[in-house]
């Protein structure tokens, strides 16, 4: 089962990667490359982030690991990403969340807190948070059962509103805060409850009671933006920092109560809203959003990587609402930065505007996954064409003697009206003194549709010359139908003959083989609680005779060595509980015994306390080899 999943989460990323190398130059003539992408390659963007962001998807617990709340936003993600595509690929995830996940659990498996069953908990936004995922699902199927669910939710949460402050719901079981994200989440969860419950008066009492607080509670302040609570003994406004995600919800609420009432009032509020969070004083420093964590210096936490996409999910809503030129080139201008600082993986970043110190993640993806999404018309176009090559990231430790082959597989995706046809011609090409084979091929699809788009592969293989230096070099395939449809991908190759990484960094990336649920939060920190793991993969020459690693790791490790990828032997472990780093050293292991006939080796990391929460971390990696 490994195995197979590894190969899913790998042709995912993989494919992915290339996808986002080849996007750019996808765009049909004509087409205005410093505005929004044209309507298939936005739908095209969209579906890679997507894709990615769903390789880390864990179907057991049914969730991302291992954040909660995390989960459910970027699960509405998704499920915004299948509304405005028409791609319905994820339900299942959706419904498997849904009937997993809606127990009782004890503090620790699924959130900090004891959960109380119905998606509910202490911690009364993350109860909010899946609220909304479940009226998103109900958008998406129309199956009551969802819509059930946030009703019952939005009772649970009805409870912890008082007088206190004059109004207001807390924002914790011990009712201990009263702040923005909570009665945001609130007033956009009741008022989207209305406005889908035939005859409802009640919930929109509710997001009208929520509106007329919060805008009158001191939250906003007088530069129009929104802070993060209110002092428990003063009920003032603490002014503490300006969250994205605040100020998105804000928005957010507004129009979905706009939406059941039709108060001209409202939207004036929204604009206002707005307008402060791209002006001089606002959030968008250089035109582009940016956290206040963000500043050097600083770091952000697993919670504040994923506010910014919050905030766009609700500029969407603005965009389509108010049909506003300058909040569309707001939106324009995000999804394009997000897309042009993309890894090489096809991953996207806290910091948008790029940089060095760029962190990725599956939350950073679900995060600028949104701006994406909001470029993506809201009619998207039904014909489209894609490609994309797997691996998008091979290694190759070549050999200074003999010529080196490697194996591709370029994989075509169309979408088109059922009973269309699309040919598309495919033609393959590599560095000079390189030769691929097949170079030129002809595929046809039959597509049904977006709800699934129809795919074909093409095998290729890819011969590279001796003595070829160190370094990544690109092979790229291009896919023609017509004169509207094309679109470019490409596979970068590395011929490397050391291996010496950080975890954390792009250099990992192509050594990485299977991330196996682990997860990175930084350099020099990759990590495997409970029954994650991560496996890395080193493609000796073939004439190896001896090869080790070196691997500076600490906590709760075990390290498995194997010659195929399917059979492990264990060739270290941690047998006492060390936490925090206290057993941190460089160890290294001798790979040799267990080279496979291609003298290719894998090295996996996983937990061994897996109940306890402190499983392997890997540091830096290095591995040698002779012959």
């Amino acid at each position: 089962m490994i195995l197979n999943r590894s190969r899913v989460l790998r042709a995912l990323i993989a494919g992915a990667a290339s996808l986002a190398v080849g996007m750019v130059s996808a765009l049909p003539a004509g087409a205005d490359p410093g505005g929004g992408a044209d309507g298939p390659t936005a739908t095209a963007r969209a579906r890679v982030a997507a894709d990615v962001l769903m390789s880390s998807y864990e179907p057991v617990k049914a969730w991302f690991p291992s954040s909660w709340w995390n989960s459910a936003v970027a699960l509405q993600t998704v499920g915004d990403y299948m509304q405005r595509t028409g791609d319905r690929r994820y339900l299942p995830q959706l419904d498997n969340t849904f009937e997993n996940d809606k127990g009782v659990f004890p503090a620790g498996y699924l959130s900090g807190d004891p959960l109380l069953g119905n998606f509910t908990s202490r911690a009364i936004d993350d109860s909010e948070w899946w609220g909304l995922t479940w009226v998103q699902a109900y958008d998406l199927t129309k199956n009551p059962k969802y819509l059930d669910m946030a009703v019952t939710i939005a009772r649970y949460v009805e409870g912890y509103w008082d007088d206190t402050c004059g109004g207001g719901v807390w924002w914790d079981g011990e009712r201990t805060y009263k702040n923005a994200v909570t009665n945001g989440l609130w007033i956009r969860l009741t008022a989207e409850l209305h406005n889908r419950i035939p005859g409802d008066r009640h919930w929109l009492g509710r997001a009208q009671q929520g509106w007329n607080w919060f805008t009158g509670s001191g939250l906003i302040n007088a530069d129009g933006l929104v802070n993060d609570g209110l002092n428990t003994g003063t009920c003032k406004s603490n002014n503490e920092t300006v969250w994205t995600y605040n100020q998105g919800l804000a928005i957010g609420a507004g129009l979905e109560l706009w939406r059941a009432t039709h108060n001209p009032q409202l939207l004036t509020t929204v604009r206002r809203l707005a307008d402060a969070a791209i002006g001089a004083k606002g959030l968008a420093p250089n035109g582009i959003l940016t956290e206040s964590c963000e500043a050097p210096g600083k770091s952000c936490d697993d919670n504040q990587k994923q506010f910014k996409g919050i905030f766009l999910r609700y500029w969407m809503d603005l965009t389509d609402t108010t049909h506003d030129a300058r909040y569309t080139a707001f939106q324009d201008r995000q999804a394009a930065t997000v897309w042009d600082n993309r890894d090489a993986a096809g991953r996207l970043g806290l910091r948008w505007a790029g940089g060095s110190s760029n962190v990725f993640d599956w939350r950073t993806q679900a995060s600028a996954l949104s701006a994406l999404i909001a470029d993506v018309p809201a009619r998207p176009p039904v014909r489209s064409l894609s490609a994309t090559m797997s691996p998008a990231q091979p290694v190759v430790m070549a050999s200074s003697a003999t010529a080196t082959t490697v194996k591709l597989t370029a994989r075509i995706q169309a979408t088109a009206p059922a009973g269309q046809r699309i040919t598309a011609d495919v033609r393959a090409t590599a560095p000079a003194g390189w030769t691929v084979t097949p170079s030129r091929a002809t595929v046809t699809l039959r597509p049904k549709g977006n709800a699934v788009p129809a795919q074909t592969a093409v095998e290729l293989e890819v011969a590279i010359p001796a003595g070829t230096a160190d370094g990544r070099y690109p092979v790229t395939v291009t896919a023609k139908s017509g004169p509207l449809l094309a679109f470019s991908t490409r596979a970068d190759i590395l011929v490397a003959r050391t291996v010496d990484f950080d975890t954390g960094t792009a250099a990992e990336l192509p050594w990485l083989w299977d991330a196996g649920g682990s997860q990175s939060n930084g350099v020099q920190n990759r990590f495997a609680d409970g029954n994650a793991y991560f496996v890395y993969r080193f493609p000796f020459p073939s004439g190896t005779t001896s090869a080790s690693a070196t691997l500076t790791l600490d906590n709760e490790y075990v390290v498995e060595v194997s010659g195929d990828g399917q059979q492990w032997t264990t060739v270290g472990r941690e047998t006492e509980h060390a936490h925090d780093g206290q057993n941190k050293a460089a160890r290294t292991f001798d790979l040799t015994p267990h080279l496979g006939p291609d003298k290719a080796a894998y090295v996996r990391i996983s937990d061994s306390f897996p109940e306890e929460g402190w499983g392997g971390r890997l540091y830096h990696l290095s591995a040698t080899y002779t012959g």
